[in-house]
């Protein structure tokens, strides 16, 4: 029997999605595991984990693990995530369609998400967005968790001005 996955620890996984690190979830304890690139290179390159640092050993062998058994299942990466998609789409979501069109013409081109950034402070919808974002994360962990047939817990999730996220 697979233990129920916390769902918090699922989005705050993909919220740290990035080029260096791979999440994994272990489907016999239910837990999220963040291996580095070098962690995954040693265990593909059958390195002894004695020749790194203490606190990277247990990780190789992890990583090892990883690649030799189908206990873990690696979960959505930034690049299935599209978080320019999200910008795009929190843009069409606001009702100030000033606002919206605004958002959205800063996200075009290069720098895209630096501009994002300092526009919705100065176009005071900051809130929304992390809001937006964190509702948009959650539905993104779910669909994986229900995909992959995982069951998990809501109970850790924690609430933002009222709402769950």
């Amino acid at each position: 029997m697979q233990p129920t996955v916390k769902l918090k620890d699922v989005i705050d996984a993909l919220e740290m999605a990035g080029g260096e690190n791979r999440n994994y979830l272990d489907k016999r304890t239910g837990e999220v595991v963040v291996l580095t690139k070098e962690e995954m290179s040693a265990a593909e390159e059958d390195e002894d984990p004695a020749d790194y640092p203490d606190w990277q050993q247990e990780n190789i062998l992890i990583a090892q693990e990883v690649l030799e058994t189908d206990h873990y299942l690696e979960l959505p990466t930034q690049f299935d995530i599209h978080e320019y998609k999200i910008m795009e789409d929190f843009c069409l979501s606001l009702d100030d369609r000033n606002v919206g069109n605004e958002l959205h013409r800063r996200i075009k081109g290069s720098g895209a998400f630096g501009r994002f950034k300092g526009a919705i402070h100065s176009l005071e919808v900051a809130d929304a967005w992390y809001a937006f974002r964190a509702a948009e994360f959650e539905r993104i962990a779910i669909e994986w968790l229900e995909l992959e047939g995982i069951a998990y817990s809501r109970d850790d999730v924690t609430e933002v001005e009222g709402k769950e996220m």
